[in-house]
């Protein structure tokens, strides 16, 4: 048996399978957010922990026997958090988020101290990335900064609870800004960049190599009867492809949850800096990932929904009845949708979101139209940056919660023109992933057979009508962000 434990921004997901990848049973358990001033994105980590014994004390109740057989667990995490440890392994503070955008001065200021940090790292310097998190920390916490030993990814603060050792994974570190993305190791000069260096990193292994074993007391405390192996893990982007079997370049998948990506698979390292595409490693060897993330996609709806005081399922049923009438669309207002700045391809924290071409005769449906279209669009824009230098594939999987709706999978697949898959499993996503990483890690089975395809439950196929509307419609949108980045940047030197 195997685990797979998902490390969201807002759960933790367990899943337990076999060896023929049937899900025997699976937990979500809810974690919370801290956001103590604007733009500022927290957690306590020690609660990763403690949602992860709850979930394995659910998968322990609900099958007991094939619990006690795990062989091997895995681990799958959102990325960029900054987990400072002291030399006790103590939390020093709380855990400052990937969506947090404090460190803007700081990304510049990495920049400056190391010219070539985009050939090496293959990315923009971005408030997102941990070293930014960290110089921020230094530059105003100081007293924290000195006491840190080791910087931990969020799901490599796991790994150390279940098994007392610091490790990481390759696709999961080249989200830090510390790594050499084409080498697949820690770099001396971008760590010296943030007053770091190789010591307060953790050990770097492959997703789908061993990378330690639980604990003794861990083994004891949940009644496993084999030292079960903890392979590396990945990124849960990365997770979420290997989930979907997207591990060649003639694949890709997009991820729509809190956050949207679009990740496409290559065999060699190559980046595309000018429209902020992130190059990083995937969770298996030899093979790297370009992938465009836009920081608002479905939390533009929950914002939205919870404004209206409406569900997310009346707010895709709104949106599907007003978009089966053509006219509806040709006549809607336009969304931006930054709430919270944007990465790819603008890369700019202060762009903001907001309605264009409202009148009168605007409605509620409408209003919600526009706000499906805009964040369509937005991922339309990281779609076309990734294939400048990406071969367009022909067929695009879904995952996410976003994929369980179809009205945004026919808006997604006229917009970016291209075939939506839709897998019976999507709702597993990284889970899954990370536990066909741990299958793998035992060396007992064959990696092209585990990272099988998910069979399509639905196929999405553009729209030749929908197709043309939403072109043009997309040339005027693409018009009001030129504006609106414009007027962000009058805001900021005001």
């Amino acid at each position: 048996m195997f685990i797979g434990i998902d490390l969201g921004t807002s759960s933790v997901k367990t899943i337990l399978i076999d060896e023929n990848q049937n899900t025997l049973a699976s937990k979500t358990e809810l974690i919370s957010i801290e956001n103590p001033q604007n733009g500022y994105y927290e957690q306590d980590p020690d609660q990763w922990y403690e949602a992860t014994v709850r979930c394995f004390d659910f998968l322990k109740k609900e099958k007991p026997r094939e619990f006690a057989e795990t062989l091997a667990l895995s681990i799958s995490g959102q990325m960029h958090g900054a987990t400072l440890l002291d030399k006790e392994g103590k939390i020093l503070r709380s855990c400052i988020l990937w969506n947090d955008t404090r460190s803007s001065k700081e990304c510049d200021e990495m920049e400056k101290k190391c010219s070539n940090l985009r050939e090496i790292s293959g990315n923009i310097a971005m408030p997102g990335f941990t070293a930014p998190k960290v110089l921020w920390v230094k530059n105003n916490e100081p007293d924290v900064f000195k006491e840190i030993d080791k910087v931990l990814l969020p799901k490599d603060y796991l790994r150390y609870r279940l098994s007392g050792e610091f490790v990481t994974d390759t696709s999961d570190a080249s989200g830090t800004l510390w790594l050499d993305v084409q080498k697949r190791n820690w770099s001396e000069e971008l760590l010296e960049s943030t007053s770091l260096n190789i010591k307060h990193m953790p050990r770097i292994v492959e997703g789908s190599e061993q990378s330690t074993t639980i604990s003794k007391s861990i083994k004891d405390q949940f009644g496993f009867n084999h030292h079960v192996i903890i392979a590396g893990g990945a990124g849960d982007q990365a997770a979420g492809a290997a989930g979907s079997g997207v591990i060649n370049s003639s694949q890709a998948v997009l991820s729509l949850g809190t956050s949207g990506v679009y990740f496409s698979p290559t065999s060699k390292f190559s980046s595309n800096t000018r429209k902020a595409v992130h190059s990083f490693c995937h969770c298996l060897p030899n093979t790297w990932h370009h992938m465009s993330v836009m920081l608002s996609a479905a939390n533009c709806m929950d914002w939205v929904s919870g404004m209206y005081g409406i569900s997310i399922e009346d707010f895709y049923k709104i949106v599907g009845d007003f978009s089966n009438d053509i006219t509806n669309i040709k006549n809607a207002p336009f969304f931006l949708p930054y709430l919270s700045g944007e990465r790819t391809p603008h890369n700019n924290a202060f762009i903001r979101a907001g309605f264009h071409s409202i009148t009168t005769s605007s409605s509620k449906a409408g209003m919600l139209y526009a706000l499906l279209e805009g964040v369509t669009f937005g991922l339309k824009d990281g779609f076309e940056a990734v294939n400048e230098i990406n071969e367009k594939t022909d067929e695009t999987y879904v995952v996410g919660g976003g994929a369980k709706s179809e009205t945004w999978l026919k808006l997604l697949s006229s917009a970016i023109n291209t075939k939506i898959i839709q897998g019976e499993d999507s709702n597993l996503g990284p889970s899954l992933g990370v536990a066909r990483l741990a299958m793998i890690s035992t060396g007992k089975f064959d990696q092209e057979n585990v990272m099988k395809k998910i069979h399509a439950q639905k196929i999405i196929n553009t729209s030749s009508q929908l197709v043309d509307i939403l072109n043009k419609r997309y040339e005027v949108w693409s018009q009001i962000i030129s504006a609106n980045l414009k007027i962000a940047k009058n805001i900021i030197n005001h």
